[in-house]
């Protein structure tokens, strides 16, 4: 996108997704329809875009998405943490930012079917073989290697090296030292 002087600028779009566990340890996520306009046909996790009253608190979008795909509620749902922002360019008019929260489902969820497509629990190591995006699979490879280790929040930048795309990972850390 440009303005009236020529000068490029980018929209913002920031979203909130949730890798929900439960006591097996597979994840909860979303087949989404193949007529659906944001990603159609594709394994997704819980989630979806930041509202603007919700731009300060992408903890609470996370949560609002949840209750809508799946009916669970705040109560149901165990340490539900941030543990990666990702960040991308998409065809060079927009810059996606997208809080990735991981958490556990307190009891037993019956899958159902929300308007924007089938829910289904699927093991991590199912989905790299799924029809999902690529920051999905390269979330769920740095979690599977380095993030379940960890309880550290990692920011990550989305690249294509010969059209194969990969994220750069690093430890989102407070650079301010502590006065002594």
């Amino acid at each position: 996108m440009s303005d009236r002087k020529g000068e490029v600028y980018l929209k913002l779009r920031q979203m909130a997704v949730a890798f929900l566990f439960n006591k097996n340890q597979d994840v909860l996520f979303l087949q989404k329809k193949l007529n659906n306009s944001f990603l159609p046909g594709l394994l997704v996790p819980i989630g979806g875009h930041i509202e603007k009253e919700e731009m300060s608190d992408p903890n609470k979008a996370c949560q609002r998405e949840i209750e809508e795909e799946t009916g669970l509620v705040d109560t149901d749902i165990n340490n539900l943490m941030l543990r990666y922002v990702v960040l991308r360019i998409k065809g060079y008019s927009e810059i996606r930012i997208q809080y990735v929260y991981f958490g556990n489902v307190l009891d037993v969820y019956k899958v159902t079917e929300s308007e924007e497509g089938q829910l289904c629990w699927k093991n991590l190591n199912e989905v790299l073989s799924d029809n999902v995006t690529e920051t999905t699979k390269e979330v769920v490879n740095h979690y599977d290697e380095i993030g379940q280790f960890s309880d550290q929040v990692y920011v990550g930048t989305m690249k294509s090296d010969d059209g194969t795309p990969e994220i750069t990972w690093a430890i989102l850390e407070d650079w301010d030292r502590p006065i002594k």
